[in-house]
């Protein structure tokens, strides 16, 4: 058959509602859509570490995707490298609808320095000797890692009882730690009420144990140490590996409190170190910026350099009066700076003794016989954090990791006006009652470093190294995109002008925010690793204090872009980039306790003061990627809480309370087919897979089979009073998945309805991979139909049910920032060229896909900074995926020459063209 004669068959077949797919076919599009022709065995996947070597033996775990019906579920493998072969232990954590493996979680335990890539193999797995490192006897969990020995308690305060390495205990008594501060000190002499909180377990569960890495789960509260209130639930994951003597571990508060009374002064991890050893013989180390360190002995010696040479230290007897130092304390309170103190004792002062820009995030202590050393990661950039030593001087020194430092202010919970400013003025739909932090989550990585004997200058800097990057393998983006997993996206091709131009576009975007994300001090707590979502050229800064101008929280899909921009590059600078932005907006912007559980909250100057409550914010479409790339138990947790609360909520939440007031005969839930049911449906897809279970599927495909009796599909919707509909708004029973078709009260009349947020919310990129999972042809057209129809009147969407011919040139596919997408997605399904013309105009015409930032100086500026006045952060995302998106599914009708964009302000007003 001509390639001519093909394509004419294709689109024919296409609106024939017969299998269609990408030209030309390949075995990838072929296996996107169930074909049943063998899929070639795995023999090898190749994996490099992302980040440099470990500076000290480092657990890691990773996920590696198969494509469909490649792997099974018994299926074992072995992990090789130049060095021989490594430990392994492997879960599965996804399949495919056939029941093969799609994701398989991976663990192993690296020695330091590990610079060798390794290589995976499917078949015989190499035998990993030794017992399952958790095991529970009684009241305690006992891990042994053969390098080290850990008791947890089932009950108590204390998440680890004792640490032990050899018999001698090295750590005991672990615990988190709250300060609870009654009010706000709005006046220098206030001095509110504080109370200290201590955690209180409520239930451990080993989540996983075998002879390569355990993980155990502690649940529980912070419980006043006088008033025995409990709140602020916690969840702690203590991760161990196979031979290492250090612990990591994952916390998570959920605030539960009232933002209007209960303000945290301090948070964070404590834990004793038994001291063995003369004061003089004993060192408090700070680890700072770049592998600078501060260290010190209890009691100096002189300046005798052999005091810190791991050799017991006999200084001459005019220096043994020297003072004693018992207490120490770093305080980062903003990114920019911190300072380091000591006393000698609560009765004393404190001294300053160094400070400097951005300390590294570990503290340690110890003698000859070693000691311990926490470290808390993204450290200066989580602001204003602290590192804190106690009782040096005694038999047990404590240290304290401050997640939130006592020496800051007190944490705020508070939005940031007494009321809010509407739409109009400020782009904020702030509502009474929901502009609460109630069900707002942080989570923080910390690690824990126990040595039995005298640990050198380099070794604490190595330390510090490990606890500030955690390793990840990653298999290569060519592997990655065989494996047809997470939809639709592109490798880089720079092989014609054209998509070097639009691959160049695509860094200078990417670069461009790295920069700002320094410059601007887009940092601290709640709000490191978010980005401000639109730019203020007057004052050139970023809106960070205008309403829904401000942090974005996810807005048009920024962490698929991102994650999207990694798996195509490898990059680890975006990987981070990325972990950082999923970590934060997957706690901050979505509620995990109460009525909103399970909802997201829009853009706004503080990160939870949007009054609209929505899915498409929290939705596991934005978690996915960083799950399987890392098989993080948190976000797990995130995807399964996305699953199971957000369609309840919605109950609560109407999305369309306010455009759209409820009728009194209209369904008692209503939710918006796109963004609404979109993100409920990559929901349960995610959950489906994830467990095997078939009743998430079952929840989409009761949704499926409602569409499918609409007249208008996806687009099915009711006229108000202008008789056009706003958006696709159907009745939804979470229980049964079904939706239901909301007529006009007076004229009983569904009309074809267009919205743009329908698909730039992430609905495009669920459904570019559950048409294909689900391998449904009847759903199948309907999508299409969306993506030719989506702005036809109803005549034509009639018309076309009946001759299949109509909107084929494609002047009806929706115009603004879902419209390339789509128009690419329907010239890969038919060949149409008209589609794929029409994506690639629409792609250049709307504006954005590159950064092109000057330099402003002087008085117009605090300081020097990169701006692109044209830039916004809404702009930048949907563009680069649209450019993603276009280049694959377009890939063999793109121009040659270098691309020509019509480039638009954040007025909308056209600006000259650029490359």
């Amino acid at each position: 058959m001509s390639q001519t004669t093909r394509r004419d068959f294709l689109k024919d077949a296409a609106f024939a509602g017969v299998a269609i797919s990408t030209l030309p076919l390949t075995a990838r599009s072929l296996h996107a859509q169930g074909a049943t022709s063998a899929v070639p065995a795995v023999t090898a996947v190749d994996l490099r570490l992302l980040d440099k070597e470990p500076t000290q033996p480092a657990g890691v775990s990773w996920g590696v995707p198969w494509a469909r019906g490649s792997v099974s579920r018994s299926e074992g493998f072995r992990l090789e490298s130049p060095a021989g072969n490594l430990p392994l232990q492997s879960w599965p954590l996804a399949y495919w609808p056939d029941g093969s493996v799609k994701w398989t979680g991976f663990a192993t335990a690296l020695p330091a320095g590990f610079a060798s890539s390794a290589k995976l193999i499917p078949g015989a797995p190499t035998p990993v000797t030794g017992k399952p490192i958790a095991r529970k006897e009684g009241t305690m969990v006992h891990v042994d890692t053969g390098a080290m020995q850990c008791d947890l308690p089932l009950a108590g305060a204390n998440l680890i009882e004792a640490i032990r390495i050899g018999g001698k205990e090295i750590g005991r008594a672990g615990r988190l730690v709250c300060i609870l501060q009654s009010g706000t000190a709005n006046r220098p002499e206030d001095s509110p009420e504080r109370e200290r909180f201590v955690s209180e377990l409520k239930q451990l569960t080993v989540e996983q144990t075998g002879p390569v890495r355990a993980v155990v789960r502690i649940e529980g509260v912070h419980r006043g140490v006088s008033s025995h209130r409990e709140w602020l639930p916690f969840t702690v994951r203590l991760y161990f590996y196979t031979g290492q003597t250090s612990i990591r571990l994952v916390h998570t508060i959920v605030f539960d409190g009232d933002q209007e009374k209960d303000f945290i002064r301090g948070l964070g991890f404590e834990i004793d170190a038994p001291m063995r050893d003369q004061p003089l013989n004993r060192t408090v180390r700070f680890v700072g910026h770049q592998g600078g360190l501060w260290s010190e002995p209890l009691q100096p010696g002189g300046g005798n350099a052999a005091q810190e040479s791991g050799q017991p230290f006999s200084p001459p007897p005019v220096f043994a009066q020297n003072a004693i130092w018992n207490d120490f304390k770093l305080s980062q309170p903003n990114p920019d700076g911190f300072t380091i103190v000591k006393r000698t004792g609560a009765e004393s002062t404190w001294i300053h003794s160094a400070s400097g820009t951005r300390a590294a995030g570990l503290a340690s202590v110890g003698d000859l016989g070693g000691g311990l050393a926490v470290s808390i990661r993204n450290f200066w950039q989580s602001f204003p954090a602290g590192l804190e030593i106690q009782n040096a001087a005694s038999e047990s020194a404590r240290l304290i990791a401050w997640l939130w430092s006592p020496e800051a202010p007190e944490m705020d919970m508070r939005f940031y006006d007494t009321h809010g400013h509407g739409l109009p003025a400020a782009y904020e739909d702030a509502q009474p009652g929901l502009s609460t932090a109630y069900g707002v989550a942080r989570t923080s990585e910390l690690s824990v470093f126990a040595a039995s004997a005298f640990v050198t200058k380099a070794e604490t800097v190595a330390m510090a190294t490990a606890g500030a990057q955690q390793p990840i393998f990653a298999a290569s983006p060519e592997y990655l995109h065989s494996a047809d997993v997470f939809g639709v996206w592109s490798l880089p091709d720079r092989s014609t002008p054209f998509k070097k131009s639009i691959e160049d576009g695509l860094d200078s975007v990417l670069a461009y925010y790295e920069r700002q994300v320094e410059e601007r001090r887009w940092y601290g707590f709640w709000q490191y690793g978010d980005f401000i979502h639109s730019y203020s050229a007057a004052r050139h800064v970023w809106h960070y204090d205008w309403g829904g101008h401000a942090w974005d929280n996810t807005e048009l899909g920024a962490p698929l872009w991102l994650w999207y921009s990694f798996l195509r590059t490898g990059r680890a600078d975006l990987f981070r980039l990325a972990e950082a932005h999923a970590r934060n907006t997957s706690e901050t912007d979505t509620y995990h306790l109460g009525p909103m559980r399970g909802l997201g909250s829009r853009h706004n100057v503080v990160k939870w003061g949007d009054g609209a409550k929505e899915a498409r914010i929290s939705q596991a479409a934005h978690w996915r990627p960083f799950y399987y790339l890392t098989t993080d138990e948190r976000t797990g947790d995130l995807l399964r809480e996305a699953a199971t609360h957000s369609g309840v909520s919605m109950a609560n939440f109407d999305p369309m309370r306010e455009v759209e007031p409820k009728q009194p005969d209209e369904p008692p839930v209503r939710i918006r087919i796109g963004p609404d049911w979109f993100a409920l449906a990559g929901n349960w897809m995610t959950e489906w897979e994830r467990t095997g279970d078939k009743r998430w599927q079952e929840k989409i495909l009761a949704g499926i089979d409602s569409i499918l009796t609409m007249p208008f599909g996806l687009e099915t919707g009711k006229p108000e009073a202008n008789a056009k509909a706003l958006a696709a708004t159907v009745g939804f029973d979470d229980t049964t998945g079904k939706l239901t078709a909301i007529p006009n009260p007076q004229s009983h009349a569904l009309v074809p309805a267009n919205y743009n947020l329908a698909t730039i919310q992430g609905g495009g990129e669920v459904m570019f991979e559950l048409v294909p999972l689900l391998g449904r042809k009847d759903f199948e057209e309907a999508w299409l139909k969306l993506c030719r129809l989506g702005i036809a009147p109803s005549e034509v969407w009639e018309k076309d049910r009946t001759t299949h011919n109509e909107g084929a040139d494609a002047q009806y596919v929706p115009p603004g920032q879902s419209g390339p997408r789509l128009a690419a997605y329907v010239y890969a399904r038919t060949g149409n060229v008209a589609y794929a013309k029409r994506a690639i105009e629409m792609l250049l015409s709307q504006g954005g896909g590159i950064a092109n930032p000057v330099l402003v100086t002087g008085s117009d500026v605090l300081q020097p900074v990169q701006e692109d006045a044209r830039m916004s952060t809404n702009e930048a995302s949907q563009t680069s995926l649209q450019c993603i998106e276009v280049l694959e599914l377009c890939k063999d009708q793109l121009p040659h020459e270098a691309a020509v964009r019509v480039v638009r302000d954040p007025r909308n007003r056209s600006l000259p063209p650029t490359k």
